[in-house]
């Protein structure tokens, strides 16, 4: 069998958008380096300054390189029929079979990463970076950041893999089409086996601990799984496989309690790889306080963590539109719901008047706002799970045992956990809750 031993340097972190300005290739039949290939690389694309600091390549010293196009063909023929190996085997992958594809060549090789074998089959060792390991490891590294130093470091460490191997790892690498391949080269194969195939949300976490994506799922092992079952050239795809380091997750007995649970975890932790849920934010709300004459007075403001509104809108446009019905409806005053600067009242009443009218359209708001229990099988025989919502607002989402409590609304609380409502989610509750009426005990408060 033998093995290409490849490494890379490109002008940015994925395929897709990204130019190779160096490639190196080792030829390894197992036990040594037999053939050695490398060439600088024109991307015809300006390569970032910070690049050229790290590999020491420069625009001048590419500009009178072949560019890959015009390698396509050696480099396929020295690849083909090979197992593909490199240090983080996606990223590389990616980027020779992307640039390939380019030129009109299909790369299909079986892969194997030596970060993951050498966690494998060296395990204990201070760090699996390739600087690291050929350090611990008394391998000779000269060169380093550049394609041919790097392919030629990881062909010796290879060679040292291969030698200890005494269990079989790289054959079970390479059996089929091993999905631990796929897998980013720093999340332990052990993270991803212990998932359930059950409702709930996941995490991704970076090398500092730090969530990085949240997800749901209906079958949390198989779409963890998902993330990592193609050899996508996107930014995103090749971010997730260089930064996720660890999996984490959270059980739900239902799929809706997963969709709840992702939008509030993710509206807590904003991660980074997390954008779709951005806009459902609701901006604005309806607020009453009381003035110095003592005259309640609604207002219509940014929402804030501090204040609770009595209803959310996604435009300020709705929320005017919303309070003028209040005012029409209950003879209320313009000025009074700050809408205008003068008074419109025929004659202006006094506050304990004008209050009680106030509190009437509170009053009816919430009573056209359900409090009501959305009841559900539990993740486990014996308990039932629940979501929560009073007054039209979710209150939250949690697991109770006896039906007994809820014949009591204050009970059922203290078995809850609280989560912070936002439209998204209450649109979703309220639409399971038209959908399967069955499942719903209603409350009077």
């Amino acid at each position: 069998m033998l093995y290409a031993v490849v490494d890379i340097e490109t002008t940015g972190s994925f395929a897709a958008a990204n130019g190779i300005t160096e490639i190196g290739i080792a030829i390894h039949d197992g036990s040594k380096v037999i053939n050695f290939y490398q060439s600088l690389v024109n991307p015809h694309t300006p390569i970032p300054y910070f690049i050229q600091r790290l590999t020491g390549i420069d625009n001048s010293m590419v500009a009178n390189a072949p560019s890959f196009e015009e390698i396509a063909g050696q480099v396929f023929e020295l690849l083909q029929d090979k197992v593909f190996v490199a240090h983080n085997v996606n990223f590389d992958y990616s980027f020779v079979k992307h640039h390939l594809h380019c030129a009109g060549y299909e790369l299909d090789s079986k892969k194997l990463c030596t970060v993951r074998l050498a966690r494998k089959v060296l395990p204990g060792l201070n760090g699996y970076s390739l600087s690291k390991l050929t350090h611990q490891l008394n391998i000779n590294h000269g060169n380093h950041h550049r394609a041919g130093g790097d392919a030629l470091a990881t062909a010796n460490l290879l060679t040292m893999i291969l030698e200890k191997d005494a269990e079989g790892v790289v054959s079970s690498m390479l059996k089929g089409r091993n999905s631990e391949q796929y897998l980013p080269p720093h999340l332990p194969v052990e993270e991803l086996e212990r998932l359930p195939h059950t409702p709930g949300v996941y995490y991704f976490y970076n090398a500092a601990g730090k969530t990085i994506y949240i997800g749901k799922a209906k079958n949390i092992r198989r779409r963890v799984k998902s993330h990592f079952s193609n050899n996508k050239t996107s930014r995103q795809k090749q971010d997730f496989l260089r930064e996720t380091h660890h999996i984490s997750y959270k059980e739900c007995a239902t799929e809706l309690m997963a969709h709840i649970l992702e939008s509030a975890e993710i509206r807590r932790l904003w991660p980074v790889h997390n954008r779709s849920q951005r806009g459902f934010l609701p901006e604005f709300g309806l607020f009453t306080y009381e003035d110095r004459q003592g005259y309640k007075r609604f207002a219509i403001e940014k929402n804030r963590r501090s204040l609770v509104p009595i209803y959310t809108f996604n435009t300020i446009t709705e929320g005017h539109f919303r309070l003028r019905e209040l005012i029409n409806g209950f003879g209320l005053c313009t000025m009074l719901c700050n809408l205008g600067t003068d008074c419109d009242c025929p004659s202006h009443p006094e506050p304990g008047e004008y209050n009680r009218k106030v509190d009437e359209a509170i009053s009816m708001m919430r009573k056209h706002l359900p409090t009501f229990a959305l009841i559900d099988k539990g993740i486990d025989d014996n308990e039932h799970s629940c979501i929560l919502v009073m007054e039209g607002n979710l209150y939250g989402m949690g697991y109770f045992t006896d039906k007994k409590q809820l014949v009591n609304i204050e009970t059922l609380q203290k078995s809850m956990e609280p989560l912070q409502d936002n439209d998204y989610i209450r649109n979703l509750v309220l639409r399971h809750a038209t959908e399967y009426p069955e499942k719903c005990v209603s409350f009077a408060v």
